[in-house]
Parts: structure tokens; C-alpha cells; sequence
């Protein structure tokens, strides 16, 4: 199985799939703000992510970048892409970067073979780039 895409439950249809909402969480330090995502980049993402985004831009007039802590996150397809380009979109005009953080293999592989890859920074977490040095028996 390519690892850019999750199985599907039995008799699960694409439509299906695509309509479930990820989990989305929030953490605010200062000016920025961190939205854990898990589960599917969907279309079903759209609606939590435009919503948690409105209301950052909409309550936090001091709000500079939005982190996307996309750990959690087990795959991702076209409609999951151009939600990412949405949220971007959406805070440009304030000048609120939007930054992917420690996105999985299922997650970063089709961004970069869409070239999306590059329209958004690109945080690794710490703890998993610690957890790659244990598991690949480097010092840590």
C-alpha cells in the first residue's frame, strides 16, 4: 500500500471518507496559535479549520502565525490541499503565516509532489526529531 494513503473501512466510499470531520484543537501563547489536527486532511477538514481560523483572525486582533500540528494527521488528499491553501489565503492579508508542523509522511509526500510543499513553512517538533535519534541510534 503507497504510504500516501489510508485504507478504507469495508464499503466505505471515497464520498465517505471525505465527509468526516478531523479533530481540531487549539492552543493560544501570545500571538501565536496552535491548531492540533487529527485524523484525515478531507474535505471534511474545511469546516472545523475555516471555523477555528475565522474565529482566531476574528478574536485575536494580535494573532501573527497559526502552527498546524499536523502529527496526528493519517492522510491527506486534494480537498485536504487546498483547505491548507484556504487557511493560508485567509490569513495573508493580516500577515499571519501559516506553518506546518512535523507533518507525516502521508501528509508532507503528496505536498511536495504537488509542489505545494513550498508555499508553507516547515516546523520539526523536537520531540520527534529526539525520537528519530534514538530509533536510528544516534546520540540522545
Amino acid at each position: 500500500m503507497d504510504e500516501t494513503s489510508a485504507p478504507r473501512a469495508q464499503g466505505e466510499t471515497e464520498q465517505q471518507r471525505d465527509d468526516r470531520e478531523p479533530e481540531v484543537t487549539t492552543d493560544l501563547d501570545g500571538d501565536v496559535a496552535t491548531l492540533t489536527v487529527s485524523g484525515e486532511l478531507t474535505e471534511g477538514a474545511r469546516r472545523p479549520l475555516v471555523r477555528t481560523m475565522t474565529d482566531l483572525m476574528l478574536g485575536r486582533p494580535d494573532l501573527r502565525r497559526v502552527r498546524l500540528d499536523l502529527r496526528a494527521a493519517t492522510y491527506l488528499n486534494s480537498a485536504g490541499m487546498a483547505v491548507l491553501v484556504q487557511l493560508q489565503k485567509l490569513g495573508q492579508p493580516r500577515g499571519v503565516e501559516v506553518a506546518l508542523v512535523a507533518p507525516p509522511a502521508a501528509v508532507a509526500r503528496p505536498l511536495q509532489l504537488s509542489g505545494l510543499w513550498l508555499r508553507f513553512p516547515v516546523e520539526e517538533d523536537r520531540a520527534v526529531e529526539d525520537d528519530r535519534v534514538d530509533r536510528e541510534g544516534g546520540a540522545g
